[in-house]
């Protein structure tokens, strides 16, 4: 999004912009702490992210900064991906759900991608007057 915003170019490096990541806006991971802290569970170990409520490929998540900025992405594809990257990456909250079942996120990719789009507008005065 900060590329869109700025006008900077992007790379996608490899797996044809088809790589996975979860995204947790730290609103809904602070009360994830919330709630451990609330009701600690001793020598427990939890993956957070956003699971299967807020994720996006590479090219999902240009195609949606796309959108909300309604401004096109200066992008390129490298074709060798990051050395130690994942293709595929989805954090499995479940075991903190069932843990603190009253627990839920309610920032998905989109939401968290608009934030930031609005956050960062603020931040750059010349795309406000265009």
């Amino acid at each position: 999004m900060k590329c869109v915003v700025t006008g900077q170019p992007y790379k996608v490096f490899g797996y044809k912009g088809k790589q996975v990541r979860d995204n947790i806006h730290s609103a809904d991971l602070i009360q994830a702490f919330d709630e451990f802290y609330r009701s600690p569970r001793r020598g427990e170990v939890y993956n957070m992210g956003g699971g299967r409520f807020s994720n996006c490929s590479m090219l999902e998540a240009i195609e949606m900064c796309e959108e909300i900025a309604g401004e096109q992405l200066q992008w390129e594809y490298v074709d060798t991906p990051r050395k130690g990257d994942h293709q595929w990456w989805i954090s499995d909250c479940s075991r903190f759900r069932s843990h603190f079942p009253d627990w839920h996120q309610e920032f998905d990719v989109r939401r968290i991608l608009e934030e930031i789009y609005e956050a960062s507008v603020e931040r750059v005065p010349m795309l406000r007057a265009a």
